[in-house]
């Protein structure tokens, strides 16, 4: 993503992450880059930290705001978090970019307190606008550029059930219709 570009529907993904805080969490924004929902929560008074797997985008945020907490995690193994550290982990179109889902999801869980939320955004392709690409050759090229850096491509079922599966419950997914989805989760009870 371009230096100090927010990504697309900034705005949205902001008030779904708001309106899901309560005021007094410990939340991660997990995938950070540059820091710019890490930077409304802690102007917003909330105890957040971000991280990234990414140097140049959290260099960028520290050169913007020093004072920003982030982290860079390590490419494999444990996240520096402690168990159940976070009440929140806000996971906004990171999803759709993570080569080991297993491993990606078992941190994450692990660093998410028993019962805490989980919310996430991603890319949304509903099986009807993948039958419209896959009938023209134009329009999938578009879909699924061969340049782009997203590997996993989700839909409302296909999240669903992986978040399910990694033991989260009460899954709310809304957007089932539009380009982006909507995710909220609770992580199972020990």
């Amino acid at each position: 993503m371009p230096e100090g570009s927010k990504g697309q529907g900034f705005g949205d993904r902001l008030s779904f992450l708001l309106e899901n805080l309560g005021g007094s969490e410990r939340v991660l924004d997990l995938g950070c880059g540059e820091g710019w929902f890490l930077e409304e929560l802690v102007e917003r008074g909330f105890d957040a930290v971000g991280c990234d797997l990414a140097a140049v985008p959290l260099q960028r945020a520290r050169r913007r705001r020093p004072q920003l907490p982030v982290v860079q995690l390590p490419q494999d193994g444990e996240w520096p978090f402690a168990v159940s550290e976070f009440d929140v982990v806000w996971c906004s179109e990171v999803v759709e970019h993570v080569l080991d889902t297993g491993a990606f999801f078992s941190e994450l869980r692990r660093v998410l307190r028993s019962g805490g939320l989980l919310l996430v955004t991603t890319p949304n392709h509903p099986p009807q606008a993948v039958l419209s690409w896959a009938l023209s050759p134009r329009r999938f090229a578009r879909a699924f550029d061969v340049r782009s850096d997203h590997i996993r491509f989700y839909n409302s079922y296909g999240l669903r059930r992986l978040l399910e599966e990694f033991g989260f419950e009460r899954v709310e997914i809304r957007g089932a219709w539009r380009r982006r989805l909507y995710a909220k989760a609770s992580r199972r009870r020990f």
